[in-house]
């Protein structure tokens, strides 16, 4: 009772610590990645939110998995360096008996991370993009940031705005340069505000400005000033696409026998199941030789992971390029691994027991 009890408060705070540490990281490089795109003035600075949501839905079976993977590796490690084991095998506890109390903590969250690779992962595909096409239908003005050029999908005119009021509905210092019947425009203000006509027509309306327009590499050219100005505002129009196989639920995909379909479903079941091998393979690998260092056995580990996943990655393009057959499908990478841990349960069950007396000769 003892000792399930500490093993199990144990994998708990490791998991919590390196799920916090993984997730994260995720967060800063996606963060990072959306800022870049809204400094380009490509993504509205309010949606970045939105898509950082949807974004971490999408990683979180991965993010759960890992962490599973690092908490018992990890746990299982510290107890191996610090001699805990030693104290657990003079009691009369083999390493089979870790495997009960590892799949009591793993076993609820693999059901959470098949759940979340099944249903909540294409969700939040299907929403991430139908989002992106309504960020793609709204108009130049949605998507200005304040103090970056932001040039219209005509390439006609360029918008400029140094910055908002408090409440965002009022914009200070425009400049905005058209090109109309070959002649350059150039539109200077001191503020200026959105307007809906009574037809849904949506205009930028400028106060207290000049308004330049010559012709390019003349000297010709007129000014004037005005205190209010309005341009019209095209509509986006955004074509719609068939939606991805990424974003279809899992009852659609079984019904649907393509390659792309088939593909998809297994790489869904995949996820929770290479967790469950990973766990128990985590056990095994855990063990600390003191000859070799401290860290060979983590490094082997995250190696192993990533042997693993990348052969996932690859079967499942053969899958959806048909070179493999569905009944074949993802299952002999989740057998060589699962082989894998049962070889290294027998290596350290009835070879590395006749380590230490090796050690005193």
């Amino acid at each position: 009772m003892l000792f399930k009890k500490s093993l199990l408060q144990e994998l708990v705070s490791t998991a919590i610590g390196a799920f916090l540490i993984l997730l994260g990281i995720v967060i800063a490089q996606r963060v990072a990645y959306y800022i870049g795109v809204a400094a380009k003035g490509s993504l509205a600075s309010d949606a970045i939110n939105t898509l950082l949501g949807f974004s971490m839905l999408k990683f979180l079976p991965m993010l759960l998995s890992l962490t599973l993977f690092l908490a018992v590796l990890l746990t299982l490690a510290r107890w191996h360096r610090d001699s805990e084991m030693v104290v657990w095998f003079s009691s009369g506890k083999g390493i089979a008996s870790w495997v009960r109390p590892v799949l009591t903590f793993a076993l609820p969250v693999i059901i959470v991370i098949a759940f979340l690779s099944l249903f909540v992962t294409p969700w939040a595909t299907h929403k991430g993009a139908d989002f992106r096409d309504q960020l793609k239908s709204r108009d130049e003005l949605a998507s200005i940031s304040p103090g970056v050029f932001k040039e219209s999908r005509s390439a006609d005119r360029v918008f400029f705005v140094e910055s908002f009021d408090e409440l965002g509905n009022v914009v200070k210092n425009i400049f905005v340069q058209s090109v109309q019947h070959q002649k350059l425009g150039i539109i200077v203000a001191a503020q200026g505000h959105r307007e809906s006509a009574a037809n849904d027509d949506s205009f930028l309306v400028m106060q207290n400005g000049r308004r330049y327009e010559g012709k390019p590499n003349t000297p010709e050219f007129s000014t004037t000033e005005f205190e209010r100005y309005a341009i019209r505002i095209e509509p986006a129009e955004v074509k719609q696409e068939p939606p991805s196989t990424q974003s279809k639920s899992s009852m659609e995909l079984l019904q649907n026998h393509s390659n792309d379909s088939n593909a998809e479903i297994q790489w869904r079941l995949a996820i929770p199941i290479s967790a469950f091998v990973l766990v128990l393979l985590a056990i095994p690998l855990s063990f600390v030789d003191p000859r070799s260092g401290r860290s060979a056995n983590l490094m082997m580990a995250l190696l192993i992971y990533v042997i693993y996943n990348n052969l996932l990655s690859i079967m499942q393009a053969w899958l959806a390029q048909g070179k493999l057959s569905p009944m074949v499908g993802l299952w002999p990478v989740h057998v060589f691994f699962l082989v894998l841990t049962f070889y290294m349960f027998y290596r350290r069950l009835f070879l590395l027991p006749m380590i230490p007396r090796l050690w005193f000769k």
